[in-house]
């Protein structure tokens, strides 16, 4: 497909869908218009007439998932709506009766047409005592990002209602948005939440150091994900506290990964590298590589971007070979031998059972798991320069560099290629909110191998285990990736800790947890920022550019 497209375009309906509107248009959608009901949260429900609590036609269950059928309002299960789909010839569209969402009974998957996401947010705007009048499209507005970083809500280009008034409504942190669930696309969302609130990336954007309006790409009608990145960061900052729909970026994404082009439910983690790597390809970088330890200077490598180091040392003659590379996120394997599961850990805490014990898997064991001497196997063996021959050595990671924002990705998902199997673990896993990477620099990994003693190598100057509590090795967490379910079918849901509280981001919906909430859940990627770094970001929010020292104000780190 050329990348030459319109910015305003939606990503494609599947047939089912675009063969249920050529029948019936849009008069489906509205027949349900008298249905919907806005709940105290903000969330749009189906509220069916005679009906307390809806249940499947099929089993009377009602503890599960359950869909309305668009064309012949029978409800069914998560179990039973592939059967009705069968059963009845073109039934294909439902909705989901909790959430207000199509779904597509012949894909198995959510999808997304933004008419019938126009008839919900216009039922939220009500519920919530605001004003709709009818018309076209919902589409968010900006206003000049130099001045102040405000919107209007627009339908059909009818100012609706100011965003100030709507301040008064919400108590939330500004940048706290939903976002709607455009068919399984829950694993981006959660990438977009943390993203949005990373310190060094809002900065960027909101200081306008990427200008949709200005970028050459978009002038030639070509795809940019910085700009589409620019909308979102906009909206989210807007004051609007509806949910937003980032159609534009999935599409460009699309484009860009033909492969995972799809409907289906992708991995977060992926995703998060992927759109990483489009944005450093976007703006007009050359392949990153490492000279003189000098790194890219896009936003992603700015923010996300350190070192590692890795010393392989000869058995034999204690030889060592040191190489660097850089890293934009660490995998770390979690020990589930003797884990548990969340379930047993909210249990033991609910009941009085014992507390969490040094059994559990911990995030600084899997830190010391990382960078712990690894001896490599008889198949690794490697050209020894000092002894001229091939001989078995070991291995050892650390950290040279710390980056100014740390994700953590943690292995849940287990695959084996001898057994041709797949499994989640589902233990939980402990992490600190500050976490010390002290521990795991460099010049603590090397300083205990040769007895805490100041030492040179590399001609880069003295390393002692005293240089590592230096404050940039201190972090603390601003965002939490979960991932519930099965390794088939889960759900990703992001845990923000804005101002020293806890939001709940689930796909549309954002509610305020406790702190326990947070840390009962199944972590897959962890978000830490500089301490130094988070403090600043406590201060509020200004209004006016950002100069480029404001946005990166440890650069030097």
């Amino acid at each position: 497909m050329s990348a030459r497209i319109s910015f305003l375009k939606n990503p494609d309906p599947c047939n089912h869908l675009s063969d249920y509107k050529l029948r019936y248009g849009t008069d489906g959608y509205k027949s349900f218009n008298n249905l919907f009901r806005c709940f105290n949260d903000g969330r749009i429900k189906i509220k069916l007439q005679g009906f307390d609590i809806p249940r499947c036609s099929y089993c009377s269950v009602y503890q599960k998932r359950l869909y309305i059928c668009l064309i012949c309002r029978s409800i069914s299960c998560s179990s039973h709506i592939l059967l009705h789909t069968q059963l009845n010839k073109g039934h294909d569209i439902a909705i989901d009766v909790e959430r207000s969402e199509l779904y597509c009974c012949a894909c198995i998957d959510q999808v997304y047409d933004p008419e019938f996401d126009e008839i919900v947010v216009s039922k939220q705007l009500i519920g919530l005592g605001m004003s709709v009048k009818a018309g076209a499209d919902v589409v968010a507005v900006r206003s000049n990002k130099k001045r102040r970083l405000d919107s209007q809500l627009i339908i059909g280009s009818k100012f609706l209602v100011s965003p100030r008034d709507r301040r008064e409504k919400w108590t939330f942190p500004l940048g706290l948005r939903g976002l709607n669930n455009l068919g399984s696309t829950c694993f981006m969302n959660a990438v977009l939440q943390a993203l949005v609130h990373a310190p060094p990336l809002r900065n960027f954007w909101l200081s306008g150091q990427h200008n949709r309006d200005l970028c050459p790409r978009r002038t030639m009608g070509l795809l940019c994900l910085p700009c589409d990145l620019d909308v979102i960061f906009s909206a989210m900052f807007s004051g609007d506290r509806t949910p937003y729909s980032p159609a534009h970026l999935l599409y460009s994404w699309w484009q860009h990964s033909t492969n995972l082009a799809t409907y289906e439910q992708q991995d977060s983690h992926e995703f998060f590298i992927s759109l990483l790597d489009r944005i450093h390809e976007n703006e007009g970088k050359s392949k990153c590589l490492y000279q003189d330890h000098e790194e890219c200077q896009c936003i992603t490598h700015k923010a996300f971007s350190g070192l590692l180091r890795s010393d392989v040392t000869c058995t034999t003659c204690g030889s060592t070979s040191t190489t660097y590379d850089p890293f934009i996120d660490i995998s770390l394997t979690l020990d589930s031998v003797n884990g548990f599961s969340p379930a047993d850990c909210r249990k033991n805490r609910y009941s009085g059972g014992p507390s969490v014990n040094a059994t559990m898997p911990t995030l600084s064991g899997c830190l010391d798991f990382f960078t712990r001497s690894e001896k490599l196997g008889p198949d690794q063996k490697l050209n020894c320069q000092s002894c001229g021959e091939k001989r078995e050595s070991s291995k050892q990671m650390s950290i040279r560099r710390l980056p100014l924002l740390l994700c953590l990705h943690v292995k849940r998902f287990e695959h084996s290629l001898t057994r041709k199997t797949s499994r989640k673990i589902d233990s939980y896993l402990q992490y600190p909110f500050r976490l010390n990477m002290s521990p795991y620099l460099s010049s603590s990994i090397i300083g205990k191998r040769f007895g805490n003693r100041i030492f040179t190598f590399d001609g880069e100057g003295e390393y002692d285990s005293s240089s590592s509590s230096s404050p940039s090795a201190e972090f603390e967490i601003f965002a939490v990736v979960t991932h519930s379910g099965m390794l088939e079918s889960g759900h990703y849901v992001t845990y923000l800790r804005l101002k020293g509280l806890w939001y709940r981001c689930d796909d549309a919906w954002i509610n305020e947890v406790e702190e326990e909430v947070v840390r009962g859940c199944e972590c897959y990627m962890l978000f830490y920022a500089q301490e130094r770094v988070i403090q600043r970001a406590h201060k509020e929010l200004s209004y006016q550019v950002i100069s480029m020292a404001d946005a990166f104000p440890f650069a030097d780190c």
